[in-house]
């Protein structure tokens, strides 16, 4: 099946990356919505085939500082509200889960660089399974409580839900199987303010992005097409 995404994207480095060429071996048409600078059009979002938010470094809380968070989580409620297959990464998942009720506040510790998750049984069952003892890329400070109705799929010591579901259509995950380990520059540019904050060296995560990032890549591939399987079958 082929079909319609719209990409809203926070910042222009994370972008839909290896999702972009799992939709295009499908025939799927990819378009961005530019957050903060384009209008969020609800209508728009709503009869889009797949959904996907991407990341960004804001707070789903932060809605005085930015107020166009408003209207993209009221249009993502609405989404939810019918069921539409609907993808959120990081930032994404954050916004599933305000627009599903739930908490988001900063958690005890950012998580930045590539490691492992743990899955739940839930998790083990679902399209998650090859991400079973495999690293990802993290890259936040906020967690969310667990949406009312929602499966929990995968945590970590510091991040309790890093990645939940709402039947087969609906995707939330804290971390980063979409980026591409050879644009791993932009983001150390882009996050220097953050990392030099959290002191966090970006040669390590270069390291890490040489060594790790393919093989991340090629799971991540494997994630996403085995969830678009189910949700817009």
């Amino acid at each position: 099946m082929s079909g319609r995404c719209i990409a809203i994207r926070h910042v222009a480095f994370e972008d839909a990356g290896v999702l972009a060429d799992v939709l295009a071996a499908r025939g799927w048409s990819l378009d961005y919505c530019e957050a903060g600078v384009e209008a969020i059009d609800a209508r728009r979002i709503e009869a889009a085939d797949l959904l996907v938010i991407l990341g960004g470094p804001i707070g789903v809380y932060e809605t005085r500082e930015y107020p166009f968070l408003v209207d993209e989580i009221d249009a993502l409620r609405a989404r939810l509200a019918a069921d539409r297959p609907t993808l959120g990464v990081c930032l994404g998942a954050q916004m599933i889960a305000a627009a599903l009720g739930a908490r988001v506040a900063p958690g005890p510790a950012k998580e930045i660089g590539y490691a492992p998750v743990a899955l739940t049984q839930e998790g083990a069952r679902s399209a998650l399974a090859p991400l079973s003892g495999e690293q990802v890329l993290h890259w936040h400070g906020d967690n969310l409580d667990l949406p009312e109705g929602c499966a929990r799929l995968a945590f970590t010591e510091a991040c309790p839900v890093q990645a939940f579901s709402s039947g087969p259509r609906i995707l939330g995950l804290q971390f980063h199987i979409e980026a591409r380990a050879t644009r791993i520059e932009q983001w150390l540019i882009g996050h220097a303010v953050e990392l030099g904050r959290a002191s966090i060296d970006p040669v390590f995560l270069r390291k890490q992005a040489c060594e790790i990032g393919p093989a991340t890549e090629a799971i991540g591939r494997r994630v996403l097409e085995a969830w678009l399987d189910g949700a817009v079958a």
